[in-house]
């Protein structure tokens, strides 16, 4: 018997779903509604397309985590089809994901700490200091060795949660009154004209469906709960990002939403008066700090997996007595820093929409190598076929500075691919 079948399964089909819905619903989406302000009805269809994509990527990724159980995750998937230079080139595409999404968590908690503080985002490049000191604060917690504990991380969940189940009820309530005109639908050409922008924008918070299919070793019945979990968690997460982004954009007046730094705030202080708005202020900052914490530990396991695997130059695997890998933690966050200073002179809907397109960007490239390891195993060729049309479409959207932008940071894998023989082997221990 294989090893991964004698290995304990203790997840079922509703620990697989909730695996991929906690993958998903993440900080980021408290600025989102600030971003798809101006496209209005385009930002729904937006959100659909999105959705659609997502389920055509995670079938495919469920079909591959079935057929071959031992690559775990797209980076190993492509690896183990496409060679390993590939491979190590959608790890780094991973990687670059997850230090811009701090940078897109960090302003967000700066713009809903500016609730309490309005100096904190007095000007855009006051607003990017503080980010850039919060990634830094949380750097250096996890440099000493320090982590939140579980049970903090489970508060900050409930949450990150509690100001989108609050914009659902008085969305409800503010509908069912029939007190507020909704926009118009705009012209079929003008929405297909804005649709790839919308559709790359709204994957931004769709990110992590693919949680089922790299845990599937720990799931019972992989094969028919992977698969299950994954279209359940995705299509009920979109739909409840749906509810909530189409809630702020359609019921706010569109400049209203795109001059705010908070919009969550914006929306509950205009239907609960200021007092519910301070609330879920606080609950989104301390939720994005809480999702900030664990993301900055998170950055430097990739490169750290890849360099251990001989992959990368044994500089990304230096360790620190406390086994937190320094140097990459460093580089990570200098890097969330220089993509937030980046953009300190552009407005905050501007500067974050950039920054959860670069993410969306890097987060494509592997998610469309693992259709093409898909098509060439000859696993699931129709949502395999649909993915990559998807995320060709969501690259044209996301426009050509960020699309460029993963790519030339991806590509930065090729020389430390290449490099890694003759470093590892004058490396020597400090």
């Amino acid at each position: 018997m294989p090893m991964h079948d004698a290995a304990p399964r203790p997840f079922g089909y509703w620990t697989a779903t909730a695996l991929v819905m906690g993958g998903m619903i993440g900080s980021g989406i408290f600025l989102m509604p600030i971003a798809l302000a101006p496209y209005g009805w385009t930002g729904v269809a937006g959100w659909i397309v999105s959705i659609a994509g997502a389920l055509a990527i995670g079938w495919t990724l469920a079909r591959l985590a079935q057929t071959m159980p031992a690559a775990t995750g797209a980076i190993a998937i492509t690896g183990a089809v496409l060679g390993p230079l590939p491979g190590v080139m959608v790890g780094v595409a991973y990687w670059v994901s997850v230090w811009a999404t701090n940078a897109a968590i960090a302003m967000a908690a700066t713009s809903y700490l500016a609730a309490f503080a309005p100096a904190l985002n007095a000007t855009p490049l006051t607003g990017a200091l503080v980010s850039v000191a919060l990634i830094w604060l949380f750097t250096l917690l996890n440099l000493a060795g320090a982590k939140l504990a579980g049970r903090v991380q489970v508060v900050t969940t409930i949450l990150k949660i509690a100001p989108l189940i609050a914009v659902v009820a008085i969305a409800a309530a503010v509908g069912g009154s029939g007190t507020v005109a909704l926009p118009s639908l705009p012209a079929p050409g003008t929405m297909l004209a804005g649709l790839g922008g919308a559709v790359a924008l709204t994957l931004f918070p769709l990110l992590g469906f693919e949680s089922a299919s790299v845990t599937a070793e720990r799931i019972r019945d992989p094969a028919r709960n992977v698969p299950r979990a994954t279209m359940t968690g995705t299509i009920a997460v979109g739909l409840f990002y749906i509810l909530v982004c189409s809630s702020i954009v359609l019921l706010l007046p569109a400049a209203d939403v795109a001059a705010s730094t908070a919009p969550f705030q914006l929306f509950v202080e205009r239907f609960a008066g200021v007092g519910g708005g301070l609330l879920v202020a606080a609950f989104a900052a301390i939720a994005a700090l809480g999702a900030l914490n664990g993301w900055v530990l998170i950055q430097g396991e990739v490169p750290l997996g890849m360099a251990r695997a001989g992959l990368l130059p044994r500089w990304f695997a230096r360790v620190s007595a406390r086994d937190v890998p320094v140097r990459v933690l460093v580089l990570s966050s200098i890097c969330a820093s220089l993509l937030v200073l980046s953009n300190a002179s552009a407005s905050l809907a501007g500067a974050f929409a950039f920054v959860a397109l670069l993410t969306t960007c890097s987060s494509l490239w592997f998610y469309l190598a693992a259709c093409v390891s898909a098509l060439v195993r000859r696993i699931a060729p129709v949502t395999a076929s649909l993915g990559i049309a998807f995320s060709l479409f969501a690259f044209w959207g996301a426009g050509g500075a960020a699309s460029g932008l993963s790519l030339l940071l991806m590509l930065a894998a090729v020389p430390l691919y290449w490099l890694r023989p003759r470093i590892a082997l004058t490396e020597q221990p400090a």
